[in-house]
Formats: C-alpha cells, sequence, structure tokens
C-alpha cells in the first residue's frame, strides 16, 4: 500500500495546494471523512467546514465554503466554491452567508427548505467558531 496520495485544492480564483500527503479529513455533505491512499472512489459534495491535510506528521487546514470532493485510490481533488487558508479568509463572507441563510430560514415555510436551511445554517455557524474562536 502506497504511504501518500496527491492531493488538490481547487476554488475558481487559484489552485491552493497540489502536493503528496498522508491522508485528508472533508467535511462532505453528510459528515466528517478521511480519505487516505488506496481509498475506494468516492465523490461528494462539500458542505462548509475546515479541510486538514496530514503530511509527514504535520498538519495544515484550509476553510472551504461548499463545493465536491473526488477521492480515488491515488488522489483526492477538492473542487471549493471558495476556499484559503483561515489566516487569509475573508470573515465577511462568511458573515454575509449566516445573516443570508438566518433570514431565508425566517421567512420560508417549506419543511424541506427548512431542514436543508438549518443544516447549512449549522455548518456555517460551526465554522464561524472554528476559525472565529471567542
Amino acid at each position: 500500500m502506497s504511504m501518500a496520495f496527491t492531493f488538490e485544492l481547487v476554488s475558481p480564483e487559484r489552485l491552493l495546494v497540489s502536493r503528496e500527503v498522508d491522508s485528508v479529513v472533508v467535511p462532505a455533505a453528510e459528515g466528517e471523512l478521511t480519505a487516505m491512499p488506496d481509498h475506494a472512489p468516492t465523490m461528494s459534495a462539500l458542505r462548509a467546514g475546515m479541510v486538514t491535510v496530514e503530511a509527514g506528521g504535520d498538519k495544515e487546514e484550509y476553510v472551504v465554503l461548499g463545493g465536491f470532493a473526488d477521492i480515488q485510490p491515488e488522489s483526492c481533488t477538492i473542487l471549493a466554491e471558495l476556499a484559503s487558508a483561515p489566516g487569509e479568509f475573508d470573515r465577511d463572507i462568511l458573515a454575509s452567508r449566516i445573516e443570508e441563510a438566518r433570514t431565508r430560514l425566517k421567512e420560508t415555510s417549506d419543511d424541506d427548505e427548512r431542514s436543508e436551511l438549518e443544516e447549512i445554517l449549522g455548518s456555517l455557524t460551526t465554522l464561524n467558531e472554528q476559525i472565529l474562536p471567542a
């Protein structure tokens, strides 16, 4: 079994990361997913959250807001709607998305939409707490 695999994190603006890593923790739509070498092929939507990359005992984190993860036995590629290192993240974007989700939640009467918005708001709020500790 290979000990490392290729990881790429891509946003519409740029390629943030392209390197060999040991594992990647992905904020998948259904919960956190750890991708490792020889992982079964998997495709998943992403929720707002932190991507944690481990290589050689070092860990790096990146903020993502939506997108998709394509995991293959030899690679993991994340195509993010928005991605950056936590220190570079535009906190105004997160605050705006939280406010938008709250507003839409107050306005909707559809149960399915309400459930989806509650999940979105939950992941945005959790992310906000992770990158903006109280």
